[in-house]
């Protein structure tokens, strides 16, 4: 386990640790949030999370707030994809003016004169620089501000101008105090936890979470795998799961990371009895089974109540929980019942719970249980790589104390 990144990150500097006061400020930040067609806001979480950063800048005088975000994955220009859709949620959750600038050299003339005003600048992403890291965006940027904050960490496992190439030439770089409100909580979890440990993953794919399963195995002292991941350790245990998700080319990544957990004396828990269908979307017949009897026909879709029983007593007696994926199609009310039962009983404990990736939050919040945790992560991507013991590309640029 890469202990000493996440130890190099939570040294980094934050906007605390440095004076604001008549400087001209850039926060990148993560406005990405969730709309329906109407362009409605349902869910202004990550908005409410950077409002602490911005408002320590215009407490503490600075002399202008430039608000820099993405918002979807436009191909050029396109108004479906404009900032100008969460201005006015903005400014209601600010409590006070926002000015918009349709492009940089707007920014520079709403700066002329400007005594602590915010600018939210239109989505970064429309320009073409912006994921290529571009020198000359990054350069532009930095044009606009004295010291630049970092407070998007659900893009901070990303090179781009906005996150990395902006910090080669800000003459103060530092984290926002959402980002180091993330890093200390990754660390917390990681790096110094109360143990016992418990990794719960879920999710569909395997794929995805090997490098998180094969460095974790030095942090955590047990793992619940749950989700349509399990299928494929269940097969590699030489269960016949039927129709189940399964990802055959990584049985033999499944069957290595149980003697890895073997030989370092971690206990991995699996489903003992699932929930399975014959059709997801239109399903005729739902059966509860041992895992090892899935009928024939039929697919794994959650998990059966006495894995629940099992999962809720490993969740009872850890002390640090770290979760990352569902552990069943929990969009489906008729598969959601393990998921939701598992966020139940992690709210029950004292333990130390840290939540990260969207589906988690999401599962959580429909559980009714987003109040109970200790910290829920605003970034997916960027989480991962972190529990991966990868240092994030946008932490590494920034300032350290």
């Amino acid at each position: 386990m890469k202990e000493a990144s996440i130890e190099v990150m939570k040294n980094t500097k934050s906007v605390r640790d440095i004076d604001v006061k008549d400087k001209r400020v850039l926060i990148r930040v993560d406005f990405n949030v969730p709309m329906g067609e109407d362009f409605d806001i349902s869910d202004d979480t990550r908005i409410r999370e950077a409002l602490p950063t911005i408002n320590y800048c215009t407490d503490n005088h600075a002399q202008s707030i430039v608000l820099v975000s993405h918002l979807g994955r436009p191909k050029g220009r396109s108004a479906e994809f404009s900032l100008k859709h969460v201005i006015k949620r903005v400014e209601r959750l600010l409590g006070r003016d926002v000015d918009f600038a349709e492009n940089i050299e707007n920014v520079e003339s709403l700066q002329q004169g400007a005594n602590g005003n915010v600018i939210l600048l239109e989505n970064i992403r429309f320009y073409e620089g912006e994921e290529k890291n571009s020198d000359e965006l990054s350069r532009k940027l930095a044009s606009l501000c004295d010291v630049y904050v970092n407070d998007a960490f659900g893009t901070s496992h990303r090179a781009h101008s906005s996150t990395c190439g902006i910090a080669k030439y800000a003459k103060e770089r530092v984290a926002g105090l959402l980002l180091k409100k993330e890093i200390d909580s990754f660390a917390k979890a990681m790096a110094n936890p109360l143990k016992p440990v418990l990794l719960i993953v879920g999710g569909s794919k395997v794929s995805s979470k090997l490098a998180l399963l094969y460095n974790i195995l030095d942090v955590v002292d047990k793992i619940i795998i749950g989700g349509a991941m399990s299928n494929t350790f269940l097969k590699a245990l030489g269960f016949d799961m039927q129709k189940s998700l399964v990802e055959d080319n990584l049985i033999s990544e499944a069957q290595k990371i149980l003697n890895h957990a073997k030989e370092k004396k971690v206990k991995i828990y699996l489903p003992v009895d699932v929930v399975s269908t014959d059709d997801i979307k239109e399903h005729r017949h739902i059966k509860i089974t041992p895992a090892q009897d899935v009928p024939e026909g039929f697919m794994a879709v959650d998990m059966g109540p006495a894995t629940s029983k099992l999962f809720s007593e490993v969740v009872r007696d850890s002390q640090t929980i770290i979760w990352n994926g569902p552990l069943g199609i929990y969009e489906i009310q008729a598969f959601s019942r393990g998921t939701f039962n598992l966020a139940h009983a992690v709210s029950d404990t004292y333990a130390f719970s840290l939540i990260g990736g969207g589906d988690t939050a999401d599962a959580i919040d429909k559980a009714g249980e987003r109040d109970n945790m200790s910290f829920i992560s605003t970034g997916g991507g960027a989480s991962l790589e972190l529990l991966e013991g990868k240092i994030l590309p946008a932490c590494e640029v920034l300032e350290r104390k």
